[in-house]
This record gives structure tokens, sequence and C-alpha cells, in this order.
């Protein structure tokens, strides 16, 4: 199961160095397949879609490419108007397929627009900033980072519970350990490549302070996801990658990070 693990991660690094990297259309296309493989897997938990086509989930697939292609021509200022006209398909679909699906089967099909769409589109938008090509590596040493560091801060300390009934093997010494190790990797990574951005002497603090705070957000991503598979009964949301389970698994807190680490970027670096 290790070197399972060991394997799927590095796969995934290299995935992860190809198109970030690269940027640009790699990046975007790369960004709309996670979105809709992750969509799906949702779907599949939440009921929206279940073995035989289900209407409502094509018209999540097709809100979210809406919202992408207008991300892509750099429309920012119409992208609510797209997610409003996927609501409007959504209900369209809920309307004349009555009583085929529930309410809450159209509330979790727009969930799943935003909460895997749009907020991963923000890894792409943070590579778009200045600097971004160095700014968006943040996202995932907050998130992975952190996650990492508290596993190893909480396995050799941890005794206080956390969310004893969600994750019971998370540790508040373990959360403390993963922001502060979140922290120093983003001041670690500033030092290291200050040299290529404007102003790099006065990163090593925005930086560490940005890591930290994406950190903190990142575990209630993590515990958001666990909750909703808890929910509905499941252990992972796909077998996709294998040793990690799904896209939702193994992005649970990027998802969380990605908005806010693009928000804190565009305030302060």
């Amino acid at each position: 199961m290790f070197v399972t693990r060991l394997i799927s991660g590095i796969v995934l690094v290299a995935v992860a160095l190809v198109t970030i990297i690269t940027g640009g259309s790699v990046l975007f296309f790369t960004m709309l397949g996670v979105s809709l493989i992750g969509m799906h897997e949702l779907y599949r938990a939440t009921k929206v879609e279940e073995e035989t086509v289900s209407l409502l989930a094509v018209a999540g697939y097709l809100g979210a490419i809406l919202y992408y292609i207008l991300l892509y021509f750099n429309t920012s200022a119409y992208t609510i108007t797209g997610l409003i006209i996927a609501l409007i398909a959504l209900m369209f679909v809920y309307v004349f397929a009555y009583p085929r699906y529930r309410s809450e089967q159209v509330m979790a099909a727009f969930f799943g627009i935003v909460y895997v769409a749009v907020m991963l589109s923000f890894i792409y938008q943070t590579r778009n900033l200045q600097d971004g090509k160095f700014i968006v590596w943040l996202i995932f040493l907050c998130s992975w980072g952190c996650d990492t560091c508290a596993y190893c801060v909480g396995m050799l300390m941890g005794k206080h519970k956390m969310s004893p009934k969600l994750s019971p093997k998370k540790s508040v010494e373990g959360a403390v350990g993963g922001v502060l190790g979140a922290a120093l990797l983003g001041a670690v990574y500033a030092a290291a490549v200050g040299s290529h951005l404007e102003d790099g002497c006065s990163k090593m603090f925005v930086y560490a302070l940005i890591c930290a705070v994406g950190a903190l957000i990142s575990m209630v991503g993590d515990l958001a996801a666990s909750a909703i598979k808890r929910n509905h009964g499941i252990k992972d949301y796909g077998k996709l990658i294998p040793g990690h389970g799904g896209i939702m698994d193994r992005f649970d807190s990027v998802i969380f990070t990605a908005p806010v680490i693009w928000l804190l970027a565009t305030l302060f670096a």
C-alpha cells in the first residue's frame, strides 16, 4: 500500500510540475478535466448521478464548462452570469423532468459546480497572476505541506483530539505543527526563489503568512470532504489514483486553499 501511494504521489507531482510550469492552455484544460472528474465523484457520492445517465449531472457539467470558457477568454465580469445560467439550466431540468429529481439533488448539483469547478479554477487564476509561476506553488505547499507536517507532529506528540467525531486521528498538536510547518515551508520557498521575484527580499514574511493562513483553511477543506463522505457512507470518492482514492480525496484541501491563496496573493504578494 505504501509503495502504491508513493508511486502515485510521484506521478501526481510530475503531472503537476509539467502542467503548472507550462501554464496557459495546458494548465487550463488540465484543471477543466480535473474539475469534471471531481464533480463526477461528488455527484456519485451525493446521488445526483447514479448508474443511468443523469440530465441533472449533464447540466452541471455543462455549467462548469461554461464557467471555464468565460474564464479562458478573460471575461471574469461574466463568470457570475455563467453560474446563474448554470443554475437556471439545473432548475429547467428539475422542473421539466419532475418528479424524477429531488430539490436536494438540484442543490447538490449546483454545489458541485462551485465547490469543485469554481474553486479549483483558482489554481489556473493564481498561475496567471504577476509572479504567478512562483506564487501558485504556495497552494500545494500550504495544503500538502500542512498535511505532512500535521501528520508527523501528531504522531509524535498528538494528545488532544481536534475533531473526535469527524476525524479521530487528527490532533490539536498536529494542527499547530501543520500550520507552523507550512509557514516555515513558505519562508524557505521565498528564500529559494526570492531572486526571481519583484521585491524578493520582503517575500519571506509574506509567503510564510500566506502559507500559515492557507494551512488553516486547508484543514477545514480536509474535514469538510470527510464530513461529506461520512454523511453519505463512503470511504473514498473514487479509485482513480491508486493508494489515494479519487480526485476529491487528493484535492480536498487544495480546493479550499486555491481561492484563499489567490486572494491573499492579490492583496499582499
